[in-house]
């Protein structure tokens, strides 16, 4: 069973996130390399989360500018 991913982690920097073990940034078990695996939110920002391929969807209107795919009639 996996560990649940922390969205905003108090202090990321302190932590390899690699793999599910999260280990201290200077004791490093999995042989991961020599650096620790930054957090998302070091590398992208605090809005790492509103953008990519896992997005969250937002209620906001459709973009106009993509047409809906047309289903022929059956």
């Amino acid at each position: 069973m996996t560990k649940k991913f922390p969205i905003k982690p108090a202090h990321p920097e302190r932590i390899c996130w690699g793999c599910d073990r999260y280990c201290n940034a200077d004791a490093l078990q999995c042989g991961n390399g020599s650096i620790a695996t930054p957090h998302p939110s070091e590398l992208f920002g605090d809005d790492w989360q509103s953008w990519g391929l896992d997005a969250r969807q937002t209620d906001g209107p459709a973009d106009a500018s993509v047409p809906a795919r047309e289903v022929p009639p059956a």
